[in-house]
Order: structure tokens, then sequence, then C-alpha cells
């Protein structure tokens, strides 16, 4: 019988493709806190980390879900929902007081103008300083859901209206506004007061 050497088991988080401990070894080397953006296929999750012995700690935190809250009546997990959670969570963070981080994209696969890059604009355009090449961000026209609005005209003049039934007619690029202002003026931290039972 042929004798081979002892099989490594990787860790959980390495197996079910949650932690790539080679690239958070190299963030964590950095001593900065990190802007970890988590998409999935109808929200995305964002979050302010920092390193503890003991354990990662969240210092902010933000999902698209809170956007409805706000009004936004479209899906949790597109390029506008991603750049307003951005930019809710870079409120959120320099509220908090932190403002320079790097960004955790963990297994997100890097493409130019891809959810994940529509977030990290978001961020940067709350006031963040994060290291970044301007060429992958998306253009603004994507970012406010132009191309979406184009194939909900192309979709609803076939007659399928019902795929959109759910946005009411709602013009994403209007409503895209009106959210980013609810978000300016504050309005999400006055629904998390009342929420918390905190409204005065």
């Amino acid at each position: 019988m042929r004798i081979t050497k002892n099989f490594t088991v990787p860790y959980r988080r390495k197996r079910k493709k949650k932690t790539d401990y080679k690239k958070r070894l190299a963030l964590i080397k950095s001593k900065k806190l990190r802007l970890v953006i988590r998409p999935s296929t109808k929200n995305i999750r964002m979050q302010i980390v920092k390193y503890m012995e003991d354990g990662d700690r969240v210092l902010a935190h933000a999902t698209s879900m809170e956007l409805k809250k706000l009004g936004w009546e479209y899906s949790g997990g597109n390029i506008p929902a991603a750049y307003l959670t951005g930019f809710l969570l870079g409120r959120k963070a320099i509220n908090a007081g932190y403002k320079d981080a790097i960004v955790d994209m963990g297994f997100s696969v890097s493409h130019a103008g891809n959810r994940v890059y529509a977030a990290l604009k978001g961020a940067i355009d709350a006031g963040m300083d994060i290291p970044h090449n301007e060429k992958m961000l998306p253009p603004e026209e994507r970012i406010k859901g132009g191309h979406i609005k184009g194939f909900v005209n192309v979709v609803k003049k076939g007659g399928y209206k019902n795929q959109f039934s759910k946005t009411k007619d709602k013009d994403i690029v209007s409503l895209f506004d009106s959210t980013l202002e609810k978000i300016k003026s504050g309005k999400q931290d006055k629904a998390a007061k009342k929420t918390n039972g905190l409204d005065d």
C-alpha cells in the first residue's frame, strides 16, 4: 500500500468560501479599517470592520434592505441600490468618526463597473477616503439606473408589464435621486430612531 502525506482539512470558512485567508492577512497587515462589501442576488451588505485579536468588531453597518424605509421600490441587489447602500454606510461611518478604510471584496470577482464598485463609489461620494482606481467605478448613468430604465421601457412596450408591477410605474432614475436626497438629509437616522423607540 502506497503511503502518502496526511491531508490537511481547510478551515471551515475557507471550505464554505466565506473567507479568503490569504487576502484577509494582507488587509490586516495594513492596520487599516476594512470596508467589507458582500453582494448577494437581492441584497448588498456593507460593514466597516476593525481587526481585534479576540474577533473582528463591526463599527458601522448598512444593507440595501434599509433603503425600503426611504421609499426605494426596486431590487436591493442592483447597481443603483449598491451605490445608495454605499452612500448610506459612508454617512453612518463618518458620523461615527470613521473616514479612512480599505476595500475588502472577499470572494467577489473584480471587474470594472460591477455592484461592488458601485457600492465603493457610494461610500467615497459620502466623504470616505478609500484607495481606488477611477477606471473601475461605474459611470453615472448606470449608477442612477439609466440602463435599467431603458430595459423597463423595452419590456413594457412588449406587453410584459407584470415583470415590473411592484415598482408601480415609478421611474428608477427619479426614485434614485429622491432616495439619495433622503439619505443626505438624514431621514434614515430618524427612521432608525423611530424603529428603536427613540423618536422624540
